[in-house]
């Protein structure tokens, strides 16, 4: 029976993009997917797009079966700066962490939720951002071919993918991560003790979720959402915030036949989008309600200002404001140093800061 697949025509940034079908044929069952054209003006946002633009990723967060075992990783392999060691607001009696560059700027911050006591192993599958992209300088990729060996870490590759070099490996808790080595990554790398700056990730570059269906959630992305879609390979649909830049890709993996993910350790929670002010929060979740996706209401993360809605294929995602940041309760020097807590659990302190298992910070 015919399968419809899209295959995309795409140049670089500024450029328009078009979806037209593809008839190939399978023996498994018939699969439909009807995809009209799928026409993105990168240079306007028209039609159903919000009023307000996203500004490409703020976080990834994840789960993690044990905090020290993280942070050894992240930080002692991967050269990541833990700049901040609060608590899930919501269960606070575990940790959430958060790496990033220098500072924690948004775009560069990798969360995570040690919930060995709460969550199963999870497992990859539909509903889920399934990988995440670290963005590094092509000029190390060799650098970090030898890092990965010399710490036995297995990994496959480099592969060569949208013109990029390309690794993928795994965490210690089985997540699934890759090293993008290209031209355009201009972020400044912090010198991490661990990792020469010439080498250093230098934040993410995108994730990759995968999904059921592709229809709604494409149209969600480039209608509602400002996305375009800027190319196809293998399988593998590439949409950007208007710009081909680090920080702004989301790659969408279309598996009807594939199972359903689990949430648990190793897997990724949720995504988070950059936005401007809370105002524009507001803005983005009245529209959300006009298209019945629902949205929590706004909520204070202290670092941020936040919601969170599932798009259609079930993958979580939030909106985040870059303010007010992560030096508002530690300064600079000593950032990811201190337990820092919310107003609201400073009575709490000394119970969470003897229940909390004790971080040593790699040396």
């Amino acid at each position: 029976m015919p399968v419809v697949r899209p295959r995309t025509t795409a140049g670089g940034a500024g450029c328009k993009s078009v979806v037209r079908r593809r008839t190939t044929t399978t023996g498994d069952g018939v699969l439909l997917f009807v995809f009209t054209i799928l026409y993105n003006t990168c240079t306007s946002l028209q039609g159903h797009y919000m009023t307000t633009k996203l500004l490409g990723i703020h976080h990834v967060t994840a789960i993690t079966s044990d905090s020290q075992k993280n942070v050894d990783f992240y930080v002692g392999v991967l050269g990541l700066r833990l700049v901040k060691k609060t608590v899930n607001f919501d269960e606070p009696e575990s940790y959430h962490l958060y790496y990033g560059d220098l500072s924690g700027t948004p775009g560069t911050i990798l969360t995570f939720f040690p919930w060995a006591s709460i969550a199963p192993q999870g497992f990859r599958g539909t509903g889920q951002v399934a990988t995440v992209a670290f963005s590094l300088p092509r000029q190390s990729l060799r650098f970090w071919v030898t890092r990965l060996k010399t710490h036995g870490i297995s990994f496959t590759g480099p592969i060569v993918r949208f013109e990029e070099d390309v690794i993928s490996f795994e965490d210690p808790d089985g997540m699934r991560l890759e090293l993008v080595f290209h031209q355009q990554e201009q972020r400044q790398a912090w010198k991490s003790p661990s990792v020469l700056p010439a080498h250093a990730i230098r934040g993410i570059f995108g994730v990759r979720m995968m999904i059921e269906g592709y229809e709604e959630s494409a149209q969600l992305l480039t209608k509602t959402l400002g996305f375009q879609l800027c190319g196809e390979q293998d399988g593998l649909f590439r949409f950007n915030l208007g710009e081909e830049k680090p920080g702004m890709v989301l790659d969408v993996e279309c598996k009807p036949d594939a199972p359903k993910g689990r949430m648990g350790i190793g897997t990724v929670h949720h995504v988070a989008w950059r936005i401007g002010s809370e105002e524009q929060l507001q803005i983005r979740k009245n529209e959300l309600s006009k298209l019945h996706i629902n949205a929590t209401p706004i909520v204070d993360r202290k670092y941020y200002r936040s919601l969170y809605f599932r798009e259609p294929g079930n993958v979580l995602f939030e909106m985040a404001t870059d303010a007010p940041g992560f030096l508002v309760d530690e300064p600079l020097e000593s950032l990811g140093s201190n337990l820092c807590l919310p107003k609201w659990l400073e009575g709490q302190r000394g119970y969470l800061e003897r229940s909390l298992p004790v971080i040593a910070q790699p040396s």
